[in-house]
């Protein structure tokens, strides 16, 4: 008897293979946006060598950055319409191919003109992954599974911006910069495989409306200047810059004309009334702010590591990586929660846990560590796992399955904007405010105190006690000080930029109060 019993527990119950599928599903759509993630930022440890290898200035080596970000903008909103076109099973495979090919590519180039293009098809390419893989995972999950689902897709998205540079920083440093694109090939073999078996067959396509050249030339215009003022403002000295003026009107004009196309069109390319629900366009405004957070107050730490505790890309990346793996720990303890209290309480939660992280990481100073970097980083990546998951869940929740798609796509346009938006701002207040700092710094050097005059003379006098004469001891004694007051007004320059990210996330809050209450646990499955 008792034999018995334990075959027939042994087998799976229809239950039990329909779960198997499900999360088979949810694995294969989650390889693709990891490498869709993960190459937002793996290349950035590697710009140095690159540049060294091609033979290029630091500018037009920016370039391998900027046509990925461009290209991966313009293609977000069109993933809904790319995927009703032509299947939503065909267009993910296509993608993870698409992106698998041009990694190659990239691997193999050997001008800067050839890599940038490369760069540019993997961004086109990695556009349809993360926000199909998003949609797919609302459309295969019942609503009252959504909140795990969405819970492990958003462990991807905030462990790939710290992975990236751990990954990439190890295999620049013991392999080649090549391999940071090589590596993607087995990872979208096995996506590809796995997709093909998981995914459901397509419909037959019912779509055989004409395409809307005009509206997708429009869009391509519109967001492909926005994004290419954000990642070239700053090096560009923004308005100063007739470039940084031509392509902020090209946006203008482009996405002005772009939505007047949409709202007359009988059959839209991005259908722009989606924006009705409301929880989404409240939920986009919060994304913006998710993603200044998530890409933002990340983009400092990176650069103070390298510049003032002098790591190596392969230290910074192991700085990060901790982070990246409490993501991953967070993500299951936020979906349960979910089940039982409100989404809007628990994003509340989650900004007040990222904003005491940010104040942490904006006590920095010249004595700061690797020790004193750790814990900030840790409390920082949950408290932004306790605002991404309850904004996807409070934000996309609600929409219904038919509009779901057109809702992700725009959801992760605004994440992407966010990012791009935060880090040109922290750059831009990271440069102003060192000019700042350094100014009244320079200032009280220059005003003859007492306080400064003796430590310009001791330090004359220990360059003097090494042989070194006078005269030019004290001029060494005045660079030495100069330099030290640039570090210092660096770092103060670091802690402002601390400063304004968790100020722009408590001004945002009140946007919660415009999402809807998403229904939680045995609620959701009987509203569903």
């Amino acid at each position: 008897m008792s034999t018995s019993v334990s075959l027939v527990a042994a087998l799976p119950s229809a239950s039990s293979e329909k779960t198997t599928n499900k999360w088979f599903v949810a694995v294969a759509v989650a390889l693709g946006a990891l490498l869709e993630v993960i190459d937002t930022s793996i290349v950035n440890v590697a710009m140095t060598d690159i540049q060294n290898a091609l033979g290029a200035t630091l500018t037009e080596v920016s370039w391998v950055v900027s046509s990925y970000a461009v290209a991966n903008v313009i293609v977000l909103p069109l993933t809904a319409w790319l995927g009703q076109r032509f299947g939503k099973k065909n267009y993910f495979i296509f993608s993870l191919v698409g992106f698998t090919l041009a990694s190659i590519l990239c691997g193999f180039a050997t001008t800067l003109p050839v890599l940038i293009l490369a760069r540019a098809l993997q961004g086109l390419a990695g556009g349809g992954l993360l926000a199909k893989a998003q949609a797919i995972l609302f459309e295969t999950f019942p609503r009252e599974e959504q909140a795990m689902a969405q819970g492990f897709f958003g462990a991807i998205v905030i462990a790939g911006p710290a992975i990236g540079p751990t990954l990439g920083g190890w295999i620049v440093t013991n392999v080649d910069w090549r391999w940071i694109f090589f590596v993607n090939i087995p990872v979208g073999i096995a996506a590809v495989l796995m997709c093909m078996a998981a995914l459901p067959k397509d419909p037959p396509r019912t779509d055989h409306s004409g395409i809307d050249w005009l509206a997708i030339a429009l869009l391509t215009i519109g967001l492909g200047s926005v994004q290419t003022v954000l990642e070239e403002g700053n090096s560009e000295d923004w308005f100063d810059s007739p470039f940084i003026v031509a392509t902020s009107a090209a946006a203008a004009a482009g996405l002005v004309a772009f939505v007047w196309r949409q709202l007359v069109s009988k059959t839209p390319i991005v259908d722009l009334r989606v924006l009705r629900y409301r929880s989404l366009w409240a939920g986009s405004l919060l994304s913006v702010v998710v993603g200044m957070a998530l890409y933002g107050a990340l983009f400092a730490v990176p650069i103070f590591a390298q510049n003032f505790l002098h790591f190596t890309s392969q230290q910074t990346g192991m700085l990060l990586l901790p982070g990246a793996l409490t993501s991953a720990v967070a993500m299951p303890i936020a979906a349960r929660l979910l089940q039982r209290f409100d989404a809007r309480i628990m994003l509340v939660g989650g900004a007040s846990i990222l904003i005491t992280a940010i104040l942490q990481l904006a006590q920095i100073s010249s004595a700061t560590g690797e020790g004193a970097l750790f814990w900030p980083l840790i409390v920082r990546s949950f408290g932004t796992v306790f605002m991404f998951l309850p904004l996807s869940m409070a934000t996309l929740g609600p929409i219904p399955k038919e509009d779901i798609a057109k809702a992700t796509g725009f959801f992760s346009l605004t994440r992407q904007l966010g990012g791009s938006i935060g880090v040109a701002l922290l750059a831009s207040l990271l440069s102003s405010r060192q000019a700042f700092h350094r100014g009244i710094l320079a200032e009280k050097m220059a005003s003859g105190s007492a306080d400064v005059l003796a430590r310009v003379d001791a330090m004359a006098g220990g360059l003097a006690a090494q042989g070194i004469p006078a005269g030019d001891a004290h001029n060494q004694a005045l660079a030495l000080l100069d330099g030290a007051v640039n570090q210092q007004a660096a770092i103060m320059s670091f802690a402002d930029t601390f400063w304004a990210t968790g100020l722009i996330i408590l001004v945002s809050l009140p946007l919660v109060f415009l999402l809807g209450k998403a229904a939680k646990g045995k609620a959701a499955a009987s509203a569903h």
